[in-house]
């Protein structure tokens, strides 16, 4: 271990959550997500944990190269719609790729390469798909020996909120997926994600990709009403120093905060390089010996002060940023304004992973 900040990955809470996806899903296949590294668990750089998924998903063609050098064989597919500089590696490497720009279809041709692609449909997310005007421009092109096209999806903007948009996306999505199967033999549709499973049950799709979930943390405000979740990851860090100072006494840069009373001050080594926001300054929790602890002063760089009068801490004592108990990776993203997935996947990689 190089340092003392660590984040603990608990493997068995991961495989309940597939099993709990399973019961769900029925028999669709899975498609693994694990972009981001694996949502900030780095579960993607685990072979022994990994190897036997029949798809996994990511969002960038580095992502999965990176799988493959470590041993991934099954298939790979890239979410996002990749570059025309992406196109040697998506060859080399035998990667899926999901297209819907005409320029990166031509390029892909010109390969004269035997590539899997999905097909992209743009229904209503407003980012990356084929629109429907242009789809039997698209499909022509896609008449080629060398482009096996296996695959058509799309992504639902907003299954957890507006059933009336979400269910004219999925009749979009069916319309042209009769078109498509007059010209291609699909191995897979999908459209659902983690909120599309837990509120929709689209019976022409035939894959379900699985992100949040996986890692047993909500998609919505009502997932734990739909499904148990086991959450896999606890960030945790370490009293480095404590000193006991007087009353106004000042704390961290910028003297944001200044002692009110004689005060016990542990320094925890971890700081906003390692993803704590600087934003829980003089506002955030952590947890030292099962006690609510606040952060004092501004988060640093490599460090963050907290307030342990009357509680017995010792340098080395354990202090937990999140525990899924006492304090949730929802409640700091509430605490943020933001949501659970920008706080897991924005932890650093000096953070330490350990699989327990």
């Amino acid at each position: 271990m190089n340092r003392q900040t660590v984040m603990e990955i608990d493997k068995d809470a991961f495989f309940k959550n597939i099993e709990n996806i399973k019961k769900l899903s029925g028999n669709k296949e899975l498609m693994y997500i694990m972009k981001a590294n694996s949502y900030g668990t780095y579960l993607n750089k685990h072979i022994d944990i990994i190897k036997d998924f029949k798809i996994i998903g990511v969002a960038i063609v580095k992502e999965a190269i990176e799988l493959r050098q470590i041993g991934f064989k099954n298939e790979i597919f890239v979410l996002n719609q990749p570059y025309v500089e992406d196109i040697p590696n998506i060859i080399k490497y035998n990667i899926t790729v999901g297209v819907s720009d005409i320029t990166f279809i031509k390029e892909l041709i010109k390969y004269n390469k035997r590539v899997n692609v999905h097909l992209e449909l743009e229904t209503g997310m407003g980012r990356t798909g084929v629109l429907e005007n242009d789809l039997i421009d698209v499909v022509e092109l896609l008449q080629n020996k060398n482009i096996c096209v296996n695959g058509a999806y799309t992504h639902l903007s907003c299954p957890d909120s507006d059933s009336t948009f979400t269910e004219n996306q999925i009749s979009v999505f069916k319309k042209e997926i009769t078109i498509l199967r007059q010209y291609f033999d699909l191995k897979y549709i999908h459209l659902e994600a983690s909120n599309g499973l837990l509120n929709y049950n689209v019976d022409f799709c035939n894959l379900v990709r699985v992100g949040i979930l996986l890692y047993g943390y909500k998609s919505s405000n009502d997932t734990l009403n739909k499904i148990v979740l086991n959450p896999v990851a606890k960030l945790k860090s370490k009293i480095c120093f404590i000193k006991e100072v007087a009353e106004h006494f000042s704390v961290s840069y910028g003297k944001t905060y200044i002692t009110d009373r004689i005060t016990k001050i542990a320094t925890v080594g971890i700081g906003y390089a390692d993803g704590i926001r600087r934003s829980l300054s003089n506002k955030g929790e952590v947890i030292i010996k099962n006690k609510k602890c606040k952060i004092i002063g501004t988060v640093c760089m490599d460090s963050f002060m907290v307030d342990v009068t009357g509680v017995n801490a010792l340098v080395g004592d354990d202090v937990y940023i999140w525990d899924n108990d006492i304090i949730t990776v929802d409640e700091i993203a509430l605490e943020l304004g933001t949501i659970n997935y920008e706080i897991l996947s924005t932890i650093s990689d000096r953070v330490e992973r350990i699989i327990v």
